[in-house]
This record gives structure tokens, sequence and C-alpha cells, in this order.
């Protein structure tokens, strides 16, 4: 079936957004649907994958905390950054690591486009910039897989406020920044970040589509 793109205007609740990527799923396994690319942002919150720790919450009271099945610990989804969900069936081939590999190029491609230099960390998952002799992740990754199904996804920073993080420690990494697509670019010159999104997960999974 073709793959469906939803791009949400406005703020989209936690949890309607997590409960509407199950049903995806469930409809996916079922052959009622085809694949699922959405890019939406959620109003200031904290997300605690399934290797979350507690001690890496901070603050319990800066923003509602909202536990999850994806894989990884604390992130922040909020203002300023662009969140990526998608559905996507692997029954096809059933290789994950090959899945998280191409998710991973497929963000340093869109960050490219904007002559941003990104990569991977074999060690600390996510996608990383270099600023000031020190690492910053620009994007978190976070996938989990149903049937082989995988779903979730991927928050990509664009211009969040970097203090919306202090309630937490991103991923469980003490030592690393954060960054955001606008220490690189100015704001302006992000206006097509949708289309370069799609663009790039055309390229990236061309049997997706």
């Amino acid at each position: 079936m073709k793959l469906e793109i939803k791009i949400s205007q406005k703020p989209v609740k936690y949890l309607d957004a997590i409960q509407f990527l199950e049903d995806r799923v469930l409809k996916i396994q079922k052959k009622e649907s085809g694949n699922l690319l959405w890019i939406l942002q959620h109003p200031n919150l904290y997300s605690g994958g399934t290797s979350a720790k507690k001690d890496d919450l901070l603050n319990r009271n800066k923003f509602p905390i909202f536990k999850t099945n994806r894989g990884g610990q604390w992130t922040f989804h909020g203002s300023g950054q662009k969140v990526i969900y998608f559905a996507i069936d692997l029954n096809s081939e059933k290789n994950l690591k090959d899945f998280i590999r191409k998710v991973e190029s497929w963000i340093i491609k869109v960050l490219k486009s904007y002559n941003i230099n990104s990569y991977n960390d074999r060690k600390n998952i996510g996608i990383w910039v270099d600023k000031k002799n020190n690492s910053e992740k620009i994007a978190a990754i976070g996938i989990r897989v149903k049937k082989w199904i995988a779903f979730h996804g991927f928050s990509l920073n664009v211009n969040v406020n970097k203090k919306d993080y202090d309630g937490i420690i991103p991923c469980g990494i003490t030592d690393k920044g954060i960054a955001n697509m606008t220490d690189f670019i100015e704001m302006p010159y992000l206006n097509n970040i949708n289309e370069v999104i799609i663009s790039k997960f055309k390229k990236t999974f061309p049997n997706k589509i």
C-alpha cells in the first residue's frame, strides 16, 4: 500500500500521537494500511523510553512526564523541535540494525542539505554535531519493533530553548551538549524543512514508498 504522509500544523498531544501510532501498527499488520511518515510538534514534555532511569529525571515539575515503550532514555519534546514518527513494515527484510543505520543516514542527509555536518555514534545513539571541541546531540532516535513493524522515530532540534532540557539528563549522557540547527543556519532558511525531511526519506527508503 502507498505511504501515507501526515504533517500536523498544530502541536499534537503526546498520548494521542502514541495511540495513533499503535493503531497504525495494528492496521499494517492486518494489511489494512500502508506505511506512515508523520511530521509534528508536541507541547513541551519529557518522554522516558524503556531504558530511562529515575535518577536522570532531575525535575518532575518542569513539564508533563510520559513513560513510553520506545527504546532509549529521557528526552525532551516541544517547542522548536520537529518530531518525525513513522510506522514501517520491515517484514520483507527483517533487519533492524540495517533499518536503524538507514534512519541515521536519513537524518544526516537532511542536515547536510543545510550544510550542517553531522554523524552517528556507536556508543551513544542519535545524531551529533561538533561545536567548540565538543559533541552535541542535534537529533534523538527512539524506535520500537512489533512483529517487524518499526515505529516511533526521532526528534530534530531546530530552534529549541536549550534550558528546556534542564529537567533531565538527556539520554543519560552528562558530558555532551544539545545543539540546534539554528546554531549553524538562520531560521528563515529552514522554511522548507518538512519538504526536505520527506524528500530524504524517499531517497533513503525507496522501497517503503
